[in-house]
């Protein structure tokens, strides 16, 4: 320690466990504050360039970027912010890592004559994915004139959240619901899955909000360990599609309602509903069988189950 009690640069840096290549870059960077100047003209630290070294040091070796570290060191209060910020960023990383191990477990098990065709499903799909194609799908096949408010609500009943830890199988059925929704094929005429109801007969924002309380009410009955069975949710559900119409539900109205779901089911959403079942939470209701089991519930309601077709329609999401 030279006499003012000061610390030259290779002195500050011993002290700190540092290189004096390290000092002089935060020097030079503005984050170590210089107690004064030697005789000759040499840099000279204190207790607080020491104390400062420390921090940063804690910092980085937290991964943090210099640029976020002089952030903190300007503002306490931004610590808090760029710690969550970095735990976002963390968590993406590890979503990608986890992502990426399922889809290499996914190709190392596979039969060899397969692994082409997961190579090219796989491929399509970024890492970590999002499910912006999944939603873009369902944009495309609900009724133009839907309010915000209920194409949210269809979206979030639809759209599975993805597992934060995903199995190989997770992963298959995710990247060929990726390439189903994706297929060009679906924006040629006609094969658009078909509308819940006759075009311009019904209240596509009615229905809507009509079967998402019907599903509900599936819902709940299902995790009881029931089926949706006569009363409460299949009434919901056969209600929301009579105030739609502007009809009355009576056994007129139930019976020709029958042959219209079985009419609008389509090969589209049923693949759909059946690559996603495994991406929701497991024990779930998934919107597509709780319609499903209503419309189950309301062929045999009327003596007319093998109409019924298997899940499901837009309209019944």
């Amino acid at each position: 320690m030279v006499s003012e009690g000061l610390w030259s640069i290779g002195e500050l840096a011993a002290r700190a466990g540092a290189t004096v290549k390290t000092v002089r870059y935060y020097t030079d960077r503005g984050l170590l504050p210089e107690a004064g100047r030697s005789a000759g003209g040499h840099r000279r630290y204190g207790q607080e360039a020491l104390g400062r070294l420390r921090l940063i040091r804690s910092l980085r070796a937290l991964d943090l970027p210099v640029p976020e570290v002089e952030r903190v060191l300007a503002r306490d209060e931004a610590l808090e912010e760029v710690v969550a910020g970095q735990l976002r960023e963390l968590g993406t990383r590890l979503a990608a890592l986890r992502w990426r191990e399922a889809s290499l477990l996914l190709l190392k098990d596979c039969p060899a004559g397969e692994r082409a065709d997961r190579l090219r499903l796989l491929g399509a799909v970024s890492v970590p994915p999002d499910t912006d194609a999944l939603a873009r799908f369902w944009r495309r096949i609900l009724p133009v004139r839907l309010p915000g408010r209920v194409v949210a609500t269809v979206l979030d009943s639809v759209v599975p959240a993805l597992p934060e830890e995903p199995t190989p199988a997770q992963v298959l059925d995710f990247a060929r619901l990726h390439a189903l929704v994706s297929d060009p094929r679906l924006d040629r005429p006609g094969s658009r899955p078909a509308p819940p109801l006759p075009a311009g007969e019904y209240r596509p924002a009615v229905l809507y909000e009509g079967l998402a309380e019907a599903y509900a009410l599936a819902a709940a009955e299902v995790r009881a360990g029931r089926a949706p069975q006569d009363g409460g949710a299949l009434d919901c559900f056969v209600g929301a599609y009579a105030r739609a119409r502007g009809a009355v539900d009576s056994p007129e109205f139930r019976r020709g309602l029958v042959p219209l779901l079985a009419g609008s089911a389509g090969p589209v959403i049923i693949r759909y509903w059946k690559l996603a079942a495994g991406l929701f939470a497991p024990g779930e209701p998934v919107p597509g069988a709780l319609h499903h089991h209503l419309s189950v519930a309301l062929g045999r309601q009327v003596g007319e189950e093998a109409v019924v077709p298997p899940p499901t329609h837009p309209g019944g999401w």
